[in-house]
């Protein structure tokens, strides 16, 4: 057995996920044992003492251009919420932009996050970048066509789809909002296609370790939501703002692709697409990614339909409120999971998976040590967030109430939505697609389940029912998280699961007393300027975090101090 390998042969997995005997397991491309030797990584180079480093390089560089795309996104939330706040025709919008979603992620992005990128990055590792470039224009062909077919059926039966499946529970619907609702629908359908050859352009990147303008693409996306909202006419009305989200896809991709341009040994194949082996593949792989896709991207519908019954304004707050639960999320989460699958997905390939079981515990980690304090702030500062980023023009104070209150059960669920965004790429680096699928499936079913309950429940016992679809949502997604954390713990023999309890208790405790600092702030306080309560809040959340954090010694605290000072010794 290699030394490179800890995992025993009646462990090993196949690309979806099913355990292998050692004959089969010798006839994969790189076999955990090939006579005690494994191949070298050329492209991105990665080695297994300085794994931890890169993917903190490089989580730090996307966590930096998420923070820039995340303050674009704030910008632009004013722009719209001032334009519309959450009114009838916002609500229109969101229905809308939820079906292209739906389009997007049941297509598209099933290719990106499960199948093409460990694949793509699996050819480099194994230097084999004609192989890897011939799959990525397999891909491209394959997925062009298919996101074509499937937004010109989507054109035809717009109307259906919005009067009998988005208004379903809406009694006596507005035929005016319908008919605006179908026009946005195919206004925005353009881009799902676009987004689909953007992220397709962002995973060839990753993969060859380059993150930044990456990150930054959804600043564009952003910036052409502002520029359609401020700069074409108010006539028009919430088409303004669907024209410039097919500005803003257009901008995504243009950013990408002068790096892609830039790659070394880069090629196209005009007649690569459904008959390659490898591309076949990736659609095999996508299949059961698609199922879980379709269900989660289902509990969202869902939720906007529940929410279009619930009244006016209702669907928009738990729209605006998930999009501020997501600002810390994609800062924390998404930054390292973007920045780990390509990472994870070599140390695999590699067969080092002592190795990849250690890189993943320490990205653990350190969610659980930004994430939960993180939830507290955003639970105890919600109200000044909302008035500050979005309380002007047409939100009004009835708006924020509303917003408050979802964001409240929503917040809840950020550590559970941090994890899982790890979680699920650390079965996918391995090839299985096929357990965090299946475990989707069960979470978000129970999701919509509970959201039906728990509307009624809120709504019987005189709260607003929107806050009862944010707590399902936050429950199905800990479930989800505790599922996955349990069947990578066993797969994987392990995954340094004290280590892990005990960051989480120290940040427990450090967030328990922060959260005491500011509960005492926002009392003393009361009403006064929302501008000092937020900006003092966050200082005085920081620094108590901060202090307890040290005084508790927690040791990943103490590697990032160790390695800022070891930075500016070197520029010293």
């Amino acid at each position: 057995m290699s030394k490179n390998s800890s995992i025993p042969p009646e462990e090993w997995l196949d690309p979806l996920g099913e355990k292998l005997d050692a004959a089969a397991a010798s006839s994969l491309p790189n076999p955990p044992e090939r006579s005690g030797q494994v191949c070298p990584l050329p492209t991105p180079k990665v080695e297994a003492q300085t794994a931890g480093q890169q993917i903190a390089r490089a989580a730090t560089v996307v966590m930096l251009a998420y923070i820039v795309s995340t303050m674009v996104g704030i910008l632009r939330g004013m722009v719209i919420s001032r334009a519309f706040g959450t009114s009838m025709e916002l609500d229109a919008y969101n229905a809308a932009n939820r079906v292209t979603e739906l389009l997007f992620n049941l297509t598209a992005g099933g290719a990106l996050g499960s199948a093409f990128i460990p694949m793509f990055t699996g050819m480099l590792t194994r230097n084999d970048k004609n192989s890897a470039w011939k799959l990525a224009s397999g891909v491209i062909n394959a997925l062009l066509l298919i996101l074509i077919g499937v937004s010109a059926l989507m054109w035809i039966f717009a109307p259906l789809i919005v009067e009998q499946i988005l208004f379903a529970l809406v009694e006596n619907a507005s035929p005016a909002m319908i008919e605006l609702t179908v026009e946005l629908l195919r206004i925005t359908l353009p881009t799902v296609i676009i987004f689909g050859m953007s992220g397709l352009v962002m995973g060839m990147l990753n993969s060859h370790q380059v993150f930044l303008w990456p990150a930054l693409a959804p600043a564009m996306y952003s910036l052409g939501q502002i520029a359609g909202t401020l700069l074409l006419p108010e006539s028009m009305g919430v088409r303004r703002l669907a024209i410039g989200a097919v500005m803003g896809a257009l901008g995504h991709l243009a950013l990408q692709l002068p790096s892609l341009l830039r790659l070394s040994g880069r090629f196209y194949e005009r007649a690569a697409g459904f008959k390659d082996a490898a591309v076949k593949q990736v659609l095999k792989l996508m299949v059961p990614r698609i199922i879980g896709a379709s269900v989660v991207q289902l509990n969202f519908v869902a939720n906007m339909i529940i929410g279009l019954s619930l009244g006016e304004g209702s669907a928009s707050a738990l729209t605006w409120a998930f999009t501020i639960m997501l600002m810390p999320q994609v800062a924390i989460a998404q930054s390292a999971g973007t920045a780990s699958l390509p990472t994870l997905s070599a140390q695999v390939e590699l067969g080092q998976f002592e190795q990849f079981k250690q890189t993943l515990s320490g990205i653990l980690r350190v969610m659980l040590i930004l994430a939960l304090p993180a939830t507290v702030g955003l639970i105890l500062l919600r109200v000044p967030i909302i008035q500050v980023l979005y309380e002007r023009g047409s939100f009004d104070a009835n708006s924020t109430r509303m917003v408050a209150w979802a964001l409240l059960w929503y917040s809840v669920g950020l550590t559970g939505h941090s994890l899982v965004e790890v979680l699920s790429r650390a079965f996918y680096a391995m090839h299985d697609t096929r357990t965090p699928v299946i475990v989707g499936v069960l979470a978000m079913t129970g999701n919509i389940l509970l959201s039906f309950a728990f509307a009624r429940a809120f709504s019987q016992i005189g709260w607003l029912p929107l806050g009862g679809l944010a707590l399902a949502n936050s429950l199905a997604t800990a479930i989800e998280c505790l599922a996955l954390l349990q069947i990578l713990r066993k797969r994987l023999n392990g995954l340094d699961g004290t280590r892990i309890l005990d960051s989480g208790v120290l940040a427990l405790i450090a967030s328990a007393v922060m959260s005491l600092a500011l509960f005492a702030w926002v009392a003393f306080l009361g009403e006064a300027n929302k501008y000092f309560v937020l900006a003092g809040g966050v200082v005085v959340g920081l620094f108590v975090y901060v202090v307890m954090i040290w005084v508790l010694k927690v040791p990943e605290f103490k590697g990032i101090l160790l390695r800022v000072k070891g930075k500016m010794a070197e520029k010293g």
